[in-house]
Parts: C-alpha cells; structure tokens; sequence
C-alpha cells in the first residue's frame, strides 16, 4: 500500500466493534487505579487485536496501520500523553481482517477505538502540532464514551498486578461468535448470535453484533474501487448500490449509506424495498440509537413506510 491522498483528519466513525468487547468487573475511571499493561506501543495482528480490544474500555486505543515502518513522531506523541492512551501499530499488508474491519485504503492510515467503537482519524503523515490537536480531540471525547481510566506499562520483568480488569465470561454463543469472528470465520459467528437471538430475542448486544457481523462477511474479499465503479455504472441497480452502501458505513460515512438507500426506496419494488430496510435496520443497529444521523434516517425511512 502506498499513501496517495492529503493527510485528513477527523473524528467520523467506522464499523461498531463494541459488542465483541468483553465487559470488565473493573469500572473505567478518573480515580481507579492504572490498568497495567506491558507497554504504551504494542503490535497489533489479526489474532491478537480482540485482547487490545478490551482496553479501549479503560483508554483510547490508537491504532497505525503502516507499510512496514511505524511513525516514530506519533509514538513518542503517544507516550507523551502517559497513559491516557494505548498505540497499537499494524502491519496492513499482514493483518488483512483488521484493514478490511477499518476500511484502510492507504498507509499510514491512523484510527482509534474508544470503548469497542472505532474512529477514524486521518491517512497519511501529520505535523506533530496537527497531530497532537488530533490526539486532544480524542481524549477530550472519551470520557463522553464512558472512557475515563488510564494505563502504566509495566517495568521490565514486572508481572501484572490486581489492578488489571476481571473480564466477566461471554454468554456461550457469543463466546462462540467472538471466537469465530477472531479467527475470520463470519458464518459460524452469525450461526451463532442468531442462536442467542432465537434464545433471547432481546438480547442487544447479540443483534448488534449479528448486523456488524454480517457486513464484515458481505465485504469479506470486496475490491473497494471495483465496486464503487460498479456501482457508478449501475445507479439504478440496488445490488451494487447496496454493496456500496456497505462500503460508505465500513469506512463510517454514514449518511452517505443512509441517503444513497433511502433514495433509492421509493422506485424499488416490494422485494427491493424489504431488503433496503432490512439493511437500513441493520446499519441503524451497527451505528447505535444514540448517533443523530440514526434518528434523522429513521424519521425518513418512517415517512417513506407509512
């Protein structure tokens, strides 16, 4: 990969990861004591990213994609910062599922995780003022999220102490399905939210986690250019415009997903118009009722249904 575009930054969001963290017995906060990890900068991989999950619970977890070279800059912004936040550094070439998960085009490409649910940042390298104004940012929303904690990596040889969060088990067929989306096996993790949705229909986090499930499956080998020129192509052919939809809400452009189907409702038949808002739910489930761009489409979708 290689770094085409401006650097950008913003706070916009990406796809919900927060029902595939593990709730903790330890409660983030400005006067808990730090949660203990090995280091402020750790290596983030496709097998290993469900635990670094876990602690955007307590901080903000930044993570880099890059080409084979972390940006020392941003590393040593992060350790600046002592302890408000985590830096996990990705190999994109490496680690294939955490680039599709964070929609990641170009490299270096700089997101975070705050409490399960990503944010993208911005592509390419920033000045260190710019960066720093980004990293403010991110710590002054964070305790809107119920982020509030802070981590201390631990001393060379130091063992973790009692100050690290008691994860409290997963019922079993999220287990299942965390395991299963871990592992890159998206059929058995729906398999397994729709039997804990089949048990509990209200079960939440199992809904939302069978929405965010799903589209990781729908994008699972998609070549993002091909479908955008697809899609383009073809304006009137929901298919395509649907997996572009898919696309937009991946890379957390939102309203783009929303009024691209909401558009195309009207003019679709019955079949058409039932799959767009069973995609639209879906989205609204992966975003989260609290997000005001949810609440605006639903008032639309409303309006078009009745």
């Amino acid at each position: 990969m290689t770094t085409t575009p401006p650097p950008t930054a913003n706070l916009r969001g990406a796809v919900d990861l927060s029902s595939l963290v593990h709730r903790t017995a330890t409660e983030s906060g400005s006067d808990a004591a730090a949660v203990s990890v090995p280091s402020l900068v750790v290596d983030g991989t496709d097998s290993n990213f469900t635990n670094i999950l876990e602690l955007s619970n307590t901080v903000p977890v930044v993570v880099q994609f890059h080409a084979g070279t972390p940006s020392p800059g941003l590393t040593n912004l992060v350790r600046e910062y002592a302890g408000r936040f985590l830096l996990a550094t990705v190999l994109a070439s490496a680690n294939p599922q955490l680039a599709r998960a964070f929609n990641v085009m170009n490299t270096p490409t700089v997101a975070a995780v705050v409490g399960g649910r990503p944010i993208a940042l911005y592509e390419g390298d920033l000045p260190e003022a710019e960066t720093r104004a980004v990293l403010d940012q991110l710590a002054a929303l964070a305790p809107q999220k119920g982020v509030t904690g802070t981590v201390a990596p631990q001393s060379d040889g130091q063992q973790a102490t009692q100050t690290e969060p008691v994860e409290e088990p997963l019922p079993p067929h999220h287990q299942e399905a965390y395991e299963a989306i871990a592992a890159g096996d998206y059929a058995t993790a729906i398999a397994e939210y729709e039997k804990a949705i089949a048990q509990n229909p209200r079960d939440e986090l199992a809904v939302a986690g069978l929405a965010q499930v799903r589209l990781l499956q729908r994008l699972d080998g998609v070549d993002a250019p091909s479908v955008r020129a697809a899609a383009a192509a073809a304006p009137v052919d929901l298919a395509a415009q649907l997996l572009v939809a898919d696309l937009d809400v991946a890379g957390g452009h939102l309203e783009d997903a929303f009024d691209r189907l909401l558009d195309m409702f009207p003019g679709a038949d019955q079949a058409g118009k039932d799959l767009v808002r069973t995609r639209l739910l879906d989205y609204f489930e992966i975003a989260g009722a609290e997000d005001p761009r949810v609440a605006l489409a639903r008032r639309r979708l409303t309006g078009l249904l009745y």
